[in-house]
């Protein structure tokens, strides 16, 4: 493993040449001897290793010129209002408005129910905790969890359908 080590210098050469940034090339040189150190260390056997770095340097260049294709964009400011790209859904201003809404139907819907249902629905949902976990927590038994997680999936089940009745 040690023999590896002496092709670095001409390895980041062969690096900077294809990319022409020194930062980038010595990027590609680390994640190319990360690569084939990798393999050797699981047991394949490397018998040309200054050709194998060259190699995955290689396809490294070519992974790094594919993400940088798709990075690519033309200037957003620069686009007509035809031709700029809607938002996504989740975030027009009607979508927006409409899941704050159902977010706080909810929440009102889970402070309305008794504190110890509520506890137990909130570790639930938002700590995601399992149901022994719960209980181990406060101290009740796994089938009164069970009931409290019932109860509070219940009411939000109510919340839902009053939502989308009221659509």
């Amino acid at each position: 493993m040690a023999v590896i080590t002496h092709y670095y210098r001409e390895l980041l050469n062969f690096c900077l040449r294809k990319v022409r940034d020194p930062h980038a090339a010595a990027d590609l040189a680390q994640e190319s001897y990360v690569r084939v150190l990798t393999m050797e260390r699981a047991g394949q056997q490397v018998l040309e290793p200054r050709a194998l770095l060259k190699k995955v340097a290689l396809h490294l260049k070519i992974d790094m010129d594919r993400r940088a294709d798709i990075r690519r964009h033309d200037d957003i400011d620069a686009l007509g209002e035809a031709e700029t790209p809607a938002a996504p859904a989740h975030l027009q201003p009607e979508q927006a408005y409409a899941s704050s809404q159902a977010a706080e139907a909810y929440i009102k819907a889970i402070e309305q129910l008794p504190e110890r249902c509520r506890e137990a629905y909130s570790m639930y949902v938002f700590d995601d905790l399992s149901n022994r976990e719960i209980a181990e927590r406060m101290g009740i038994s796994l089938s009164m969890v069970n009931q409290y997680i019932g109860r509070g999936k219940l009411a939000c089940a109510a919340c839902r359908t009053a939502m989308e009745a009221s659509q």
